[in-house]
């Protein structure tokens, strides 16, 4: 890369996208509240807001021409209008050019237009024509009065559509980013992607692109536009992927330059535990785990993440890489988002650990009182080597001894922030070196697309964990309205007198007519009445968690036939003999969620299936969702759906998508950018580390504690 211009001068300076939008003509306080509910506060916020569409107002067309569902500009004459009643009270006004007639209607309107249109006059209106009673219409066109022998230019590029908010006209907003654009004229923005680059992918100036997407010219191809193909949005795509990837890997930088104690490969532990399970590793486990050993005998933090499909043993191989920290005599904790999952790690963990003298603590938030202090107490110490807990762990009052690997399940239920801050207390001083900071380990069993992985974890290295142990069968998915119920209570009849056992999940615990979901409640109350003499038993998150594992616990031992669940039982139940699970409106959850439930069956020998139960009618998102899961069992390949259907920040969770609520970028669109971007971001660090702030800054203002450890 050549060097690219001088860096931009700081803010308050005379650069325009530093500049707030109350330095525009006409932004008051007022304006400025209704443009900081878009996320606009400076100029390069106005210029980054780009259009959802675009109209041609650079011609006019016949009434005669106009064809239903196509936007038109027509000039003519207004002859009246009426008051029409039917199902809505409407304004309907008649227009005339030389072509033809047809009307114009308003369901929103006040006396001052009615006697304005009873009036007549020349009018030059656009809108989306239909067929209407009588004639063609358009419903609430945007209407310019014309006087009798004025002519009116027409526009010489097409008309932007934004984005916008109450109170805020795109007439408004229009103005705005045209005041914004002439400051340009003189004081264009400042390139800060080095020009060789834009040379070779072909690529325009930033302030070129800008002008291009918010002033298209009349013969400018709208589709790329939209599409995300034009040069002028992939220059725009580009730059911002670009310091999306900068942002992680100056956090990944500043925390590989710390230091971190040097595990070596412990053997003793690790052999006793080889030798007391009931099954041998798979390959894909053993691969995993030798690339964390590599990464722990590293004098700097490892930072791994690790996926991994439903039942694939991730949580064992977080086992194997807590005995290299708990057998060179340090600390290890594994956080979990819920107490429910916690304390299934907890039972894992000490039933591998216990017998080779290993005690497991754990801290929540219910633990309170003196069993509280004895843990933090246990846990400064040093006595306590391995702590099992949730975000209780980051709080304030939590103090290792020597933390040396930390390791979070479920990572996108935390979020980023959250992470750092469990890694921040694993921080040591050492009088005879450095702070030490203590090994990362990441781990998630919803599968995360690798185009996603890369731009929400890029600070992380990957690895996956992509094969089940041996004698799993693929679970059979059907998908059946709730009608056919008494099938499906059958169906549950048969799988119990086989010996088998069964999940039935609701989305509710209590009825609501509103979601017309079948509640938990109820629906333990028909299957007691409908399956006796079965055994039944409920489980929600109302529940007490000792009630709730005394129950799951019941459930395991094959106390219970059926257990009624809410969707508490997503994760960190393990039951081999429940073979059969149906979900109640399952049109109601994501991908990701549904695929997560069905995995808690198919995880014995025995032929398993999953019967999805719908209400209603179903949207068309809904059947495609449906027949995904009816169709494949592979959950990268249902993740990669999820995120086209559903965006990636549904697929991450709400903690996770801060760094991802990209201004321009569309990662489900611009998936074939995201590796050039992380390549070239990687180049720019290297050989522009000057360009790197402003860069971050321009795109990610606001966020930028991201990339902060």
């Amino acid at each position: 890369m050549s060097a690219p211009p001088a860096t931009p001068t700081k803010a308050g300076s005379a650069v325009p996208e530093q500049q707030a939008v109350t330095t525009l003509s006409g932004v008051g306080p007022a304006l400025a509240q209704k443009l900081e509910r878009l996320g606009i506060r400076t100029l390069a916020d106005l210029l980054f807001h780009l259009p959802l569409r675009y109209e041609d107002r650079t011609r006019l067309s016949k009434i005669a021409e106009l064809s239903p569902r196509e936007p038109a500009q027509i000039e003519g004459e207004i002859l009246g209008a009426e008051i029409a009643f039917g199902r809505r009270r409407s304004l309907v006004a008649r227009l005339r050019d030389d072509s033809g007639e047809m009307e114009l209607r308003f369901f929103h309107f006040n006396k001052a237009q009615q006697d304005r249109l009873q009036f007549g006059g020349r009018v030059r209106v656009y809108g989306e024509a239909r067929y209407g009673r009588r004639s063609m219409e358009i419903v609430h066109p945007e209407l310019r009065w014309l006087k009798d022998d004025e002519v009116v230019a027409l526009g010489e590029r097409l008309t932007p559509v934004y984005p916008i908010t109450e109170g805020l006209s795109q007439q408004s907003l229009r103005k705005l980013v045209q005041q914004a654009l002439q400051k340009l004229a003189n004081h264009e923005i400042v390139d800060l992607l080095p020009a060789d680059l834009l040379r070779e992918q072909r690529l325009p100036s930033l302030t070129l692109a800008l002008r291009t997407v918010h002033q298209p010219p009349a013969d400018i191809d709208t589709l790329a536009l939209i599409s995300g193909e034009h040069p002028a949005i992939v220059r725009l795509v580009l730059e911002e992927l670009i310091a999306n990837q900068l942002t992680f890997l100056r956090l990944r930088e500043k925390a590989r330059a710390q230091a971190a104690t040097a595990l070596p490969a412990e053997q003793t532990l690790t052999r006793k535990l080889l030798q007391a399970l009931p099954f041998s590793l798979t390959g894909a486990q053993t691969k995993v785990l030798k690339e964390i050993r590599s990464d722990l005998q590293q004098p700097r933090p490892m930072l791994r993440l690790v996926q991994g499909d439903v039942g694939s043993g991730k949580t064992l191989v977080a086992a194997f890489a807590a005995l290299n920290a708990l057998g060179a005599g340090k600390q290890a904790a594994v956080m979990a988002p819920t107490e429910l999952l916690a304390e299934q790690h907890l039972l894992n963990f000490s039933r591998w650990f216990e017998p080779l003298g290993i005690r497991c603590v754990f801290l929540a938030g219910r633990i309170k009182g003196k069993a509280r202090d004895s843990v933090l107490a246990d846990i400064r110490s040093g006595d306590a080597a391995f702590v099992v807990g949730t975000h209780a762990l980051f709080q304030e009052g939590v103090v290792f001894k020597d933390l040396a690997l930390v390791v979070i399940d479920e990572q996108h239920r935390f979020g980023v922030h959250q992470r750092l801050q469990l890694w921040e207390k694993g921080r040591s001083d050492d009088s005879q070196g450095p702070h030490r900071m203590p090994h990362q380990l990441v781990m998630t069993a919803t599968p995360i697309p690798r185009t996603l992985a890369m731009t929400a974890y890029a600070d992380l290295d990957n690895s996956i964990i992509d094969e089940l142990p041996p004698g799993r069968t693929p679970v059979t998915t059907v998908v059946i309205p709730d009608n056919r119920r008494d099938e499906v209570i059958d169906r549950v009849r048969a799988a119990s007198a086989e010996g088998r056992q069964v999940y039935w999940v609701c989305t509710l615990i209590e009825e609501s007519e509103l979601l017309q979901a079948q509640a938990a409640e109820a629906t333990y109350d028909l299957l007691r009445e409908q399956l006796a003499p079965l055994r039944i038993a409920l489980v929600h998150g109302r529940m007490k968690p000792a009630e709730k594992q005394a129950v799951m616990q019941a459930f395991k031992a094959h106390e219970t036939d059926v257990l009624v669940a809410t969707t508490v039982i997503e994760v960190g139940v393990d039951v081999p003999n429940a073979s059969l699970m149906i979900i109640e409106n399952a049109e109601r959850l994501g991908l990701a969620q549904l695929h997560q439930l069905r995995g808690r069956v198919g995880r014995g020998s025995a032929q398993s299936h999953c019967v999805l139960m719908y209400h209603g009618a179903l949207s068309a998102m809904a059947k495609e969702r449906l027949a995904v899961m009816r169709d494949s069992n592979d959950g990268f390949v249902i993740a990669e759906k999820d995120m086209e259907l559903r965006g990636p920040g549904e697929l991450l969770g709400t903690r996770q998508t801060g760094i991802m609520a990209f201004k321009i970028a569309d990662i489900a669109r611009d998936q074939k950018r995201v590796a050039l971007a992380q390549q070239l971001a990687r180049e720019l660090l290297a050989r522009h580390p000057q360009q790197v702030p402003p860069l971050i800054a321009r795109w990610l203002a606001g966020r930028e504690g991201y990339g902060q450890v």
